[in-house]
């Protein structure tokens, strides 16, 4: 029962709904219980299988997609923006179970009656669809803020829910390309903007418009183009495209040639009213549908702006499994290639950005991500007011790590990790590096072992807390524990005693903590809610002050709690006993160029076998739980938070 609450408060992390909202403050963590409890009874309920295949069969139903566009079609939404990739089908959320009929080939009398006791089944999976829906908020699309086009699922995401910091952007655009965090090899949003061609700036404007005077309840649909087209350019250059601004005005011109060149096409002209000196030409879009305005990715890569290899999957591939069926005009589909355009940029696997700032200098960085349940969160992404102003650190929260791995941030700059963040090389002096996660109670596994270890090198391998010095071997200080290769000793507060034989290439090792629990502690984790966000290389942190006075001064050792070493799946011995109570992370020191990987689970080489514990791999999940409870505790204690008054 435990596991499944854990399990249904990480997913209460990721759904878009505030399940929070009614909960009291005297009875929160029952009722925190009791809720999760019922979110796992309300799943959608499983479909009558035996109904299912005696009167339909799904995958025939899938098969029966709209036919591709011809050439008589209506150009309005053909050539506005693309269509999606998983054209509609019976199952569509867009489509009404009574239009099914229109989609499908006909059938008999026969075959029809059989479909009728089906109908409620259909309608089930057309809501669960329904809840699938865009961003990773599950919210509906909100044309009055930018929204993003990923290029591989084909879902729209909002630009408050995606961590990457995306710079200056206006919606309704056309030149970038954008893979969400899902999609992502890394694990990471990866964005780009290119070159806009006056074309996708003219649509882009135009939308604008036609949006923002919607807004103001007037819904126009032409517009001027030396009062309000050219102005909105000229102000919104540098949003709209990564070209340098022009000196002259020439560029009006070309803007009017443009207009004129798609008129019919893309665009519409109205004439001016004659005899009137403030009457010029006003154009707009030849389709109203500005839902359907988006970049052309499959174009992109035909004209040679983007390689289909930079992207995960095949180029305009949904969740359908279809390519696209409609395309955009090919705008400038022979210039030539440049370094610039050849996709987004390289990030690291695993999900933590390539240029990152370290824990160093008495401060502490956190990943921070937009968090979807925060109250006046659409007020806040809809409003100009913000602009250069500090972001209210309760609109993001932590990003919680989905793997156990060496962490990028918290370790010495020096030491260098490789691409699976699970194996790294020392260099020159003793430094340190720390695991992403951290246990704080129960007993927990983890293995090393010695890739190489060249002439005079050394390790020292064990735990130790946040506030233990990177710049020294683990051990060095009071929140570090370890134990050494060479003579196999064991090091806490730089005091050394005789423990085992040492360790050498080759050898696997095993490290064991046993931390009691303790009914009196609060082991919920911080939020960093209240913490300032900084940007760095286009993403935010919250920014924490170290307090290690204040933790020194909070160190008290925990009764019965044991830190036990094993080499090849021999126990050498209990190391420490009645360590200081907190929070451990598994960590590695280095001593010149020695290379040691380390397994956090669940396949251990030497699993102990007359002892119960868990895999550190199991922290990850637990602590995405750990981290939700604390983040909606926050939201319920602090109930009078608002925009204004920040």
């Amino acid at each position: 029962m435990i596991q499944i609450i854990w399990k249904e408060l990480k997913k209460c992390r990721d759904l878009g709904a505030n399940r929070m909202a009614t909960l009291n403050k005297d009875s929160f963590k029952g009722m925190m219980l009791l809720n999760a409890l019922k979110i796992h009874k309300n799943k959608l309920k499983s479909l009558d299988e035996k109904t299912l295949i005696a009167n339909i069969n799904l995958e025939t139903l899938i098969e029966m997609e709209v036919a591709p566009a011809t050439e008589e079609e209506d150009l309005n939404d053909v050539l506005i923006g693309e269509e999606t990739a998983n054209q509609p089908t019976p199952l569509d959320p867009s489509i009404k179970t009574e239009e099914i009929s229109e989609q499908v080939p006909v059938l008999t009398n026969e075959d029809s009656k059989s479909l009728e006791p089906v109908t409620a089944v259909v309608q089930n999976v057309v809501k669960s669809t329904e809840q699938e829906g865009n961003c990773y908020c599950g919210k509906d699309r909100n044309m009055n803020i930018v929204e993003l086009f990923c290029a591989t699922c084909l879902r729209w995401f909002h630009e408050s829910c995606i961590s990457y910091q995306l710079g200056k952007l206006v919606p309704f655009m056309m030149n970038y390309v954008f893979l969400c965090k899902n999609c992502s090899p890394t694990g990471l949003e990866s964005f780009k903007k290119n070159q806009a061609q006056f074309t996708q700036m003219c649509i882009t404007t135009i939308a604008n418009l036609m949006q923002n005077s919607t807004k103001e309840g007037k819904s126009r649909q032409y517009f001027s183009r030396d009062r309000e087209i050219v102005p909105y350019i000229e102000s919104h250059w540098e949003y709209i495209t990564s070209l340098p601004r022009r000196v002259t005005q020439s560029w009006h011109s070309t803007i009017q040639k443009t207009l004129l060149k798609e008129r019919g096409l893309i665009f519409v002209c109205q004439e001016p009213v004659p005899e009137s000196p403030l009457s010029d030409c006003n154009y707009g879009l030849l389709s109203l549908e500005l839902i359907n305005i988006r970049p052309n990715y499959e174009a992109m890569v035909r004209a040679g702006h983007l390689k289909s290899t930079d992207l995960t999957g095949t180029v305009g591939v949904g969740r359908g499994g279809r390519g696209y069926k409609r395309r955009l005009p090919e705008f400038g589909g022979n210039q030539r290639k440049t370094r610039n355009d050849l996709g987004t940029p390289k990030l690291p696997a695993h999900g933590y950005p390539l240029d990152h700032p370290f824990n160093k200098d008495g401060y502490r960085y956190i990943l921070a991500e937009p968090d979807p349940h925060a109250p006046f969160r659409q007020e806040f992404d809809e409003s100009s007011d913000w602009a250069g102003k500090p972001i209210p650190g309760w609109l993001y929260r932590k990003l919680c790590p989905s793997v156990v791995l060496f962490a990028l941030h918290d370790r010495a700059p020096q030491l260098k990790v490789t691409e699976d963040r699970l194996t790294t090389t020392g260099e020159k002096g003793y430094c340190t590096i720390r695991a992403t996660h951290y246990v704080n109670r129960g007993s927990w596994y983890w293995e090393c072992t010695i890739e190489e270890m060249p002439e005079l090198s050394a390790t020292r391998i064990g735990f130790s807390q946040a506030y233990g010095n990177l710049q020294a071997p683990l051990g060095y200080d009071k929140f570090g524990y370890s134990w050494r290769s060479r003579k196999g000793t064991v090091f806490h507060e730089s005091h050394g005693k005789h423990f085992s034989d040492g360790y050498a290439e080759g050898d696997v090792l095993g490290i064991l903590i046993e931390l009691p629990e303790l009914q009196s502690e609060n082991y919920i984790p911080p939020t960093y809610k209240d913490k300032p966000l900084v940007k760095f290389k286009s993403h935010l942190y919250y920014e924490d002050r170290d307090e290690l006075q204040e933790a020194l001064k909070k160190l008290k050792p925990l009764p019965s709690s044991t830190i036990h070493f094993f080499k090849n799946g021999v126990h050498q011995g209990i190391g420490f006993q009645d360590i200081y109570a907190g929070s451990y992370f598994p960590a590695v020191s280095l001593y010149k160029n020695i290379t040691v990987s380390v397994n956090f689970g669940p396949n251990f080489k030497h699993a102990p076998k007359d002892y119960t514990f868990r895999g550190m791999h199991e922290r990850a999940e637990e602590s995405i739980a750990e981290q939700a409870l604390a983040d909606m505790m926050y939201f319920t204690e602090n109930e009078n938070l608002r925009l204004d008054n920040y």
